[in-house]
């Protein structure tokens, strides 16, 4: 009678799916309340550029071209799903079994804005979901991942008081006040996958060259609204909106590589570069100019409409990217030695090639140095000699350009927090990950400077998903 030597196939813990679904919904659910963001600078381009990088990352300065994880997902270059972690059976290509992860986070931002010729500051904090990503091996030196991120963001609140003028003869004629807001920004569903196209063994360590594909469908909106009112002690004035939404959506694609050279025993240099093309995506506009009054019980009435136009069709023409970049890492051997690792990226973006229905906006090219490092204590029983500390800086212009370029600075601290589940689950390997971001964006030669402090929680959950069964 057949014996069985290795259990039921064993999928992703329940609890870690229904986890990792739970918090999805929730974060995209209650975003809106939470959401309580003011950034001006989200009024140009798409907006507010998002972290584009898991926490790991973000946690040493966003170096992501040539960083390699099988515990968590670099989404950015798919080359690196060729290093999720899978295993085969003697004389067989078959996958036997793999570990998959689930990983994901959450951001919570603390904004404060200062114009240099006043005193006062406005500050905002928002909680809004990350991003939630998922890697599976598919076999040895191959695997993919999907998932969803946000791209951008848009969101601002500005009330401007002002006293209007006869242009011809300057006599004060009524107060006004206008309010501008900004709602929106772009996701990006995406799925990869990564496979080494060579690979053979030196010192001990792999030797590899793999390439990768994303393809995903990147979709958005933009809502942008000024509303004036008329104050006058004697004549009583309808307000006015100037109203433009804008929808669009289409797939899009990137690629990247990684060569990864063994140096010694213990020592590895990694390589990387990715990027995508400039494309167009199609969109959709809806432009409304119109009175109103606000009733209490109904909200904005519409008396009289100037114009309005649905359905209005487009184009946005999104810049070509590229990134490349190193990873230098010194593996760590338990009770003798630590680890390291340290790297750098040069981001390149051609946001002059940026329209929006055929128009330009206050946009420039860009350009980002990252450099990042993470540091492994000599692992021990210790709790702290398991963590991973991370640091890093990234430094560039913003790619928002008014009247001048917009220096942007940051720098990030972080730590990979190893979690112990269950005896009853000894193949799964868990990860709090945390990062702390400080962005400074602007000085006092701009209009407005904008200092950022992100602090971003995450998970990374994995598990041997699948066994293959054995009889005797």
């Amino acid at each position: 009678m057949p014996s069985a030597k290795s259990i039921i196939p064993n999928r992703i813990n329940l609890l870690y799916k229904s986890f990792g679904l739970a918090a999805l919904f929730v974060s995209l659910y209650f975003a809106p309340a939470f959401a309580q963001d003011n950034s001006p600078y989200s009024r140009y381009g798409i907006g507010d550029l998002t972290a584009t990088t898991n926490i790991n990352n973000r946690g040493m300065g966003g170096i992501t071209a040539g960083y390699t994880d099988q515990l968590s997902v670099n989404f950015n270059n798919p080359a690196s799903f060729s290093s999720f972690q899978a295993w085969k059976e003697k004389k067989s290509k078959k996958l036997s079994s793999g570990r998959a992860i689930l990983d994901m986070g959450v951001n919570v931002d603390n904004r404060t804005l200062r114009d240099p010729a006043v005193v006062n500051s406005f500050k905002a904090s928002n909680a809004v979901f990350s991003y939630m990503q998922v890697g599976l091996p598919l076999r040895k030196g191959w695997g993919m991942s999907f998932g969803l991120r946000p791209v951008s963001r848009i969101s601002y609140r500005i009330d401007k008081n002002e006293r209007l003028s006869d242009p011809i003869t300057g006599v004060a004629i009524d107060s006004a006040v206008t309010r501008y807001r900004g709602d929106g920004g772009s996701y990006l569903a995406a799925v990869g996958t990564g496979l080494s196209l060579f690979s053979r063994e030196k010192f001990g360590l792999e030797e590899k060259f793999s390439i990768g594909f994303n393809t995903g469908y990147l979709f958005g909106k933009k809502d942008y609204s000024s509303r004036r009112s008329l104050i006058n002690d004697s004549i009583s004035y309808y307000q006015a909106n100037f109203q433009t939404k804008s929808t669009f959506g289409k797939l899009q694609a990137s690629a990247g590589l990684q060569y990864q050279i063994p140096l010694n025993k213990s020592m590895t240099l990694t390589l990387g570069a990715y990027g995508n093309l400039g494309q167009e995506i199609n969109a959709e506009q809806d432009i409304l100019r119109e009175t109103f009054y606000y009733d209490q019980g109904q909200g904005e009435v519409r008396l009289d409409s100037v114009a309005d136009i649905r359905g209005r069709k487009g184009k946005l023409v999104l810049p070509a990217s590229y990134t490349f970049g190193f990873v230098w890492q010194k593996y760590a051997i338990p009770n003798k030695e630590g680890g390291w690792m340290i790297g750098a990226d040069y981001n390149k973006q051609s946001w002059s090639d940026y329209r929006f229905f055929g128009k330009t906006d206050s946009i420039q090219d860009t350009w980002e140095i990252r450099v990042g490092a993470q540091i492994t204590p000599v692992p021990r029983r210790n709790y702290f000699t398991n963590v991973n500390y991370r640091f890093g800086f990234f430094v560039g212009p913003d790619y928002v350009r008014l009247n001048q370029s917009t220096p942007r600075f940051g720098a990030s601290f972080g730590a990979g927090l190893p979690i112990s589940i269950s005896r009853q689950a000894p193949n799964q390997i868990t990860f709090v990950n945390v990062a702390l971001e400080y962005i400074k964006r602007g000085n006092k030669q701009n209009l407005l400077q904008d200092n950022l402090f992100r602090f971003t929680l995450g998970f990374s959950l994995s598990d041997i998903w699948f066994i293959k069964r054995q009889y005797d």
